[in-house]
């Protein structure tokens, strides 16, 4: 079998910058890979039209086609002919590709299949942060969706809003992102040494950064030798205008609390395991997601998780069983969650084996490959 997935984005320095779409493609690529199907991405936006290999992977670039106010008719009438001209030479099967912006909306390949997976579209998040879509990408999205072969959702909370939001009846198979779990697995000499709580992912309102400080201050009244790490890319806040999350952040913490914050900015991907290795917790306070890879990784490394409570998260944790689950606005209990698993060493040890445990048997590679491969045989002709 022979699969493409079409992305804007893929974790690699030849392709740029990439988030949570990307990781979980490259991830569940390694795992096809291991079960001897072909995998082809075809990148599109990038700089120039190329061709590379990464460790197995056929990496696709393609170079956006510029025309002045139709740019992105010609860019998908290019990527329909890359499609075509790879399934009639039989290098492909079929295309996934993601619901972001709806860049199949306008595709329509002579035999391939195009199968959409949700990751959470535009319009989703936009719905989701309460602020407006711009039509277009709503419109776009909306009739890829419509078009599409078949359809997949990494948690059933993102098709059923897709739904909801789009005014649409279709059906999803739900068939979640996964990890390696043997790649994110604690080294036998544990290297934490101190009382960090880590957040890593994008500095972003929607991912509760704003709400986080707020949180930290009333933990750091009870533990003043705490100390909040974060990582990951700062970004434009859509809502104020101000060109940078963290300064916002920065103004939002207790002079005493902003002295125990440590921002690493981005980091190499590689060096995340380490980081969750040395923290003693992880937090997630976040609005919007899919589903998301960051939790699974910080589960699978044993680390207790306080996470936001909404929708998709009662898909990846159990409360008080693996994790605690918190509304993010409510920071008095957000924090005392964090204090609890601070003040009781024994509970973090326990919750995090019960994450772990979580991870194994229900987001693991070895197990949704194979629900993956059994999908893609259906819509094989």
């Amino acid at each position: 079998m022979k699969i493409a997935f079409l992305t804007p984005e893929y974790p690699h320095a030849k392709t740029g910058n990439s988030g949570g779409i990307g990781t979980s493609i490259k991830n569940l690529a390694i795992g096809l890979l291991a079960q001897d199907v072909s995998v082809r991405v075809l990148v599109y936006g990038q700089k120039e039209d190329s061709l590379f290999d990464d460790n197995g992977v056929l990496i696709q670039q393609i170079k956006n086609v510029k025309v002045k106010g139709l740019s992105w008719w010609f860019t998908k009438k290019k990527l329909e002919r890359i499609i075509n001209e790879l399934y009639s030479n039989k290098e492909i099967d079929l295309v996934e590709a993601p619901d972001w912006t709806g860049i199949t909306s306008f595709i329509k390949p002579n035999k391939c299949p195009i199968i959409i997976r949700l990751h959470g579209s535009d319009t989703y998040f936009c719905h989701l942060d309460n602020r407006p879509v711009k039509w277009v990408n709503k419109f776009h999205e909306k009739r890829a969706i419509q078009k599409a072969d078949s359809l997949l959702s990494a948690s059933q909370f993102t098709a059923d809003k897709t739904n909801l939001i789009f005014n649409l009846n279709k059906k999803f198979e739900i068939i979640p992102n996964l990890i390696d779990s043997e790649l994110f697995k604690k080294d036998d000499l544990d290297k934490q040494t101190k009382q960090n709580i880590l957040y890593f992912g994008s500095l972003i309102r929607k991912k509760g950064l704003l709400e986080l400080p707020l949180i930290f201050n009333k933990v750091i009244e009870k533990h003043p030798e705490t100390k909040l790490v974060l990582i990951g890319k700062d970004v434009l806040d859509i809502i104020s205008g101000n060109s940078s999350t963290w300064e916002m952040m920065q103004n939002l913490f207790s002079e005493k609390a902003l002295k125990n914050v440590e921002y690493l900015g981005s980091i190499p991907y590689s060096e995340i395991k380490q980081k969750i290795q040395e923290s003693k917790i992880c937090v997630f306070p976040s609005f919007a997601e899919a589903f998301p890879v960051s939790w699974l990784e910080a589960m699978a490394m044993e680390k207790p998780i306080v996470a936001s409570n909404i929708g998709w998260a009662n898909e990846m944790i159990d409360e008080e069983k693996n994790g605690f689950l918190v509304d993010p606005k409510d920071h008095d209990l957000y924090a005392r969650r964090l204090i609890e698993f601070l003040e009781n060493q024994q509970l973090c040890l326990e919750t995090g084996k019960a994450a772990r445990k979580k991870v194994q048997e229900c987001f693991d590679i070895e197990i949704l490959v194979k629900r993956n491969i059994e999908f893609y045989k259906k819509m094989k002709v």
